[in-house]
């Protein structure tokens, strides 16, 4: 150890890794790390943990609890999926120890170990090496260890870069917010890179993972057709906010270049303040006729376009019925459509006890608006009666947490193996 909270991997290697309960899942086999940009110490990723069957199996650091010189303590669930190599990353035992590395005005050296450190998030990073200087005195002579901070080893992550094609590959099998998160580690010209070369609709839903920033610097640098093309495949909301943060001129060119329902839709949206229902909601939910059945409702919820939170619910309305539509009658759980026969009204299952809300309702009204009636989903309904769209829960958690909340995430790597 060289501080509390810095490790030296060398005495990580071979140590037992136990759950909350106390027992042993696997051992530690590597340590996964990335090089970063702006000058940032390279970022710990995770472990690599051979599991007791012999797999070798990814951990990500935001699941280690702590690490002394006897154990490493997890929290959670060890994802069993076979440990699969990303772009960018390095194995500390496998690429770096002994490695040759040249620093100005200093003797040769080679790369004895690596000391990780957590930061005031939680985050862990490379914080110093320890260098092993080469000597000639004798074949059987050691050189002199010297620790150095991490910045004193300019060359140590230097690699041939991945190609292109292979880049991509590995990204279109990625959820978008692990996609959001490789493209926040590249540099700049790296990401720009990749981003000419993404599909439109993997970019759009990276892009609704990035903080705000990230998605205004991206836009601004597509041309006018692509950027209008990528706001397209943005949900309707998420397109909204995105655009309020444009420049007006650079908004407004961009909405003419958009097809001109999907236009109407942001439009519509920027209306509403950020910070309200009608802000918050998106105005393509699932509504259906009051002649529509059961098996009517669960074909339009089972579309793979519909994301888990709108499928919910399906709304029945008066036509027309697209958002804002006619008189709106009330709203079916997906739970009760399945318990029932497919050939029933779903009109004849909608639940009175789910009061819509208002356009206007601000951001704290809805959040005790959903706990209050345990709901993933709300209707929206303005004073006329008419549907005008829905919110969902996550929209409400991304105006709940703090403004830097997707930063955060993106800086800890949380969503890395978040799920089993």
């Amino acid at each position: 150890m060289s501080s509390a909270t810095s490790v030296f991997v060398s005495r990580v290697k071979g140590l037992p890794i136990l759950d909350a309960s106390g027992d042993q899942v696997g051992k530690v086999r590597d340590v996964v790390v990335q090089n970063r940009s702006n000058a940032r110490p390279p970022r710990v990723k995770g472990l690599v943990v051979e599991l007791l069957r012999l797999r070798r199996v990814f951990l990500p650091m935001e699941r280690v609890h702590s690490i002394d010189a006897q154990q490493v303590i997890i929290s959670g669930v060890v994802n069993t999926v076979a440990f699969k190599r990303r772009e960018g990353e390095r194995l500390v035992f496998a690429d770096l120890f002994d490695m040759a590395v040249t620093r100005p005005e200093a003797p040769a050296a080679s790369i004895f170990d690596v000391a990780i450190e957590r930061t005031r998030t939680r985050a862990w990073e490379i914080s110093e090496v320890a260098l092993r200087e080469v000597t000639r005195r004798t074949p059987f002579s050691r050189g002199h260890v010297v620790v150095v901070p991490w910045n004193d080893v300019p060359d140590f992550f230097a690699e041939a870069e991945q190609g292109t094609d292979q880049m991509l590959a590995q990204l279109s099998e990625m959820k978008p917010a692990d996609v959001a998160r490789e493209l926040h580690e590249m540099d700049p010209d790296r990401r720009d890179e990749v981003i000419e070369a993404l599909e439109d609709d993997v970019l759009a839903e990276a892009l609704e993972e990035l903080p705000e920033s990230e998605q205004v610097q991206v836009i601004q640098k597509l041309d006018m057709e692509r950027a209008a093309d990528i706001l397209e495949e943005m949900d309707p909301d998420d397109a909204a906010d995105l655009i309020a943060e444009l420049a007006p001129d650079l908004a407004e060119r961009i909405l003419q270049r958009m097809e001109p329902d999907e236009a109407k839709d942001v439009r519509a949206l920027l209306n509403y303040s950020a910070a309200t229902a009608g802000g918050l909601m998106t105005p393509e939910p699932v509504i259906v006729g009051t002649d529509a059945t059961v098996a009517d409702c669960l074909a339009l919820l089972r579309h793979e376009e519909v994301t888990p939170a709108l499928a919910a619910l399906a709304f029945v309305c008066r036509p027309p019925l697209d958002a804002p539509t006619g008189r709106y009658v009330g709203a079916v759980h997906i739970q009760k459509l399945l318990r029932e026969p497919p050939s029933l009204l779903a009109a004849s299952l909608v639940d009175s006890d789910i009061a819509p809300l208002r356009p206007d309702a601000d951001v704290a009204l809805v959040s005790r608006y959903f706990a209050t009636y345990d709901l993933v989903c709300a209707p929206v309904v303005d004073a006329d009666g008419r549907l005008v769209g829905a919110v969902t829960v996550d929209d409400v958690l991304d105006h709940i947490l703090p403004d830097d909340w997707r930063g955060i995430q993106l800086a800890e790597g949380v969503t890395d193996g978040a799920t089993v």
